[in-house]
């Protein structure tokens, strides 16, 4: 499953677009230097039900944006992303 993936099926998940999650974060100050997945992780499963590789992406994307490793991008496998950077506005408004 790619990057994107997990984030599509965060959002078919939770009914939130992985940036109003993120906004829902930075409110409880989850963004902030030194916070721990653990936290997080914590918080996804309680409020929204997400298991942790779910979670992992989440946490990804709110402590370091939607930037990922371009060694991920294009390469083969189920792992692959087309682009190194991450949509977090929600599928249904992604370009195509």
């Amino acid at each position: 499953m790619s990057f994107q993936a997990y984030l599509d099926a965060v959002e078919d998940r939770t009914g939130l677009t992985p940036r109003q999650l993120i906004d829902r974060a930075r409110e409880r100050g989850y963004d902030a230097p030194g916070v721990k997945a653990g936290v997080i992780l914590e918080w996804l499963k309680e409020e929204y039900g997400l298991g942790r590789g779910h979670g992992m992406a989440m946490v990804h994307v709110i402590q370091k944006g939607p930037q990922i490793d371009r060694k991920h991008v294009g390469a083969s496998g189920s792992h692959r992303d087309e682009s190194d950077t991450l949509w977090l506005d929600g599928r249904a408004s992604r370009p195509e």
